[in-house]
Formats: structure tokens, sequence, C-alpha cells
């Protein structure tokens, strides 16, 4: 088990685009394992970009709704809908803000083995997507607020 530090707010990694993944090996797949372990520790998380832990990479790891996921180049492929949501982020701890995001989002990616996979999400599962690959492009939630909450 390798836990990475998490990045803050402040630090200019998080606004920095994570490059495309060309190729899924064991070094990869270590990487997502140590990202799944970081956020196992950290409280209240429920996704990870690679940039939050410092890497350039577009990875992510999903543990939330019965969910664990490990993602390579995730990229929204379809969204249908709207909701308003709640979102706050380890990155920007006790910083929360309403946002609107779509109320259905389709993720294609690569697995950890590389293979090729879809997944749609809905409702909270659409708002951690949508936040988590707004990450590998440098985005972060505060820059959708509609309203900051204290």
């Amino acid at each position: 088990m390798a836990i990475r530090e998490i990045r803050f707010d402040g630090d200019e990694i998080l606004t920095k685009r994570c490059k495309e993944v060309t190729v899924v090996d064991d070094h990869i797949r270590s990487l997502l394992e140590d990202m799944m372990d970081t956020l196992h520790i950290t409280p209240n998380g429920a996704a990870l970009a690679a940039n939050q832990v410092g890497v350039l990479r577009r990875l992510v790891v999903i543990d939330f709704d019965d969910k664990h996921l490990k993602l390579v180049n995730p990229k929204i492929i379809g969204s249908s809908g709207v909701q308003e949501c709640i979102e706050g982020c380890l990155s920007y701890p006790g910083r929360f803000g309403k946002t609107i995001r779509p109320q259905s989002v389709t993720v294609q990616a690569l697995d950890e083995n590389g293979e090729e996979i879809i997944l749609t999400g809905e409702r909270e599962m659409a708002k951690c997507f949508c936040h988590e690959i707004e990450h590998l492009d440098g985005e972060v939630f505060l820059d959708k607020v509609i309203e900051f909450l204290e």
C-alpha cells in the first residue's frame, strides 16, 4: 500500500491538463492502486483524479455508490438532463457550492487492464464523473459554482 499526498488549493498542478495514457501497464496499475489506497484513507472522499496526487496522467479512481472503478483516459461521450448539485472536493477542504450538472452522463474509458468500458452514471454518479474528468482538464468545481455554501 502506497499513500500519495493530496494536493490542495494553490497548487498549480490542479490547473494543468493531464496527459493521455498510451499504455496501460504495471506502472499505471500500481499508480491506480496507490490512488485507491489514498482515497480509502481520506475521510469523505468518493473519487480522486491523478493530478490531485501530483501526477499529470488521465487517471481517475472512484469508490462510491457500491462502485469501485479505476478509469484510464475517461471521457464523457454523452449526457442528458439537468440537476442542481452540492459539491465539495478533497483538494478544497471545507469549500462547498451549488453547481449545475447533467442528470445522466455516459463515460468511455479503459479499465486497469486496458479494456474499453462504457459506463452510465445517474444523479450523484453523474456529478462524480463530471467533477473528476474536469480535474483531468485542469478545471475545478469552484469554476462551476453558482452559489457558495457556508
